[in-house]
């Protein structure tokens, strides 16, 4: 299996889709949770060296950045956001 590249996981999936994919109500719903598993499985990878991992840290942060202002930008324009 290749491995990805970080910047594969910078843009977030839709939150709107994906909380509504949800079987149930949770806080932890996350847009970016294939960032967040590519980092973890870098870190498998790379004998839990941090420092190898770095771009798939920072992709993780790009990509809840991103999330995070869409859903501001959502609000301020008054769609609706799923919580």
């Amino acid at each position: 299996m290749s491995t990805p590249s970080p910047q594969d996981n910078v843009k977030p999936a839709d939150y709107k889709d994906v909380f509504a994919a949800r079987q149930a109500y949770t806080q932890h719903t996350d847009p970016c949770e294939q960032a967040a598993k590519a980092s973890l499985r870098c870190m498998d990878r790379n004998d839990y060296n941090r420092d190898n991992c770095m771009e798939f840290f920072q992709a993780y942060r790009d990509c809840k950045k991103a999330w995070l202002e869409q859903r501001r930008e959502d609000r301020r324009a008054g769609r609706s956001t799923p919580t």
